[in-house]
């Protein structure tokens, strides 16, 4: 297992990486880039739930918690904001069509 110095080097030097990858991302390339990285932070979660299982200690026990719940978190928001920005490339014809079909589910209470 990586300890001390090359663990805290491994960690700024991804957080470095992913920055600068991140940041010349075409805008149009966001809503795919998006549902990718809803893919990975499953996978996140996944690997947090199998490290949390194999923890013997209460604070291993802890970290891996907050891991599950953050990386839980994350996916799910990320999940919500791909909706929402799909949500803006859809025509307002498509808007009015979803809106009489929700008013005719409900019983036309407007």
């Amino acid at each position: 297992m990586i300890t001390g110095f090359a663990a805290v080097y491994i960690f700024i030097l991804a957080a470095f990486v992913g920055y600068e990858v991140i940041s010349r991302v075409p805008v149009i390339l966001h809503t795919p880039l998006m549902s990718g990285s809803n893919f990975v932070h499953g996978i996140v979660v996944v690997g947090a739930m199998v490290v949390l299982g194999g923890a013997e200690t209460t604070p291993q026990r802890i970290v891996g918690f907050f891991a599950v719940l953050l990386g839980a978190a994350n996916a799910v928001g990320g999940y919500a904001v791909t909706e929402r920005m799909l949500d803006m490339f859809k025509s307002s014809g498509d808007q009015k069509k979803n809106a009489a079909a929700a008013q005719t589910k409900g019983g036309g209470d407007a």
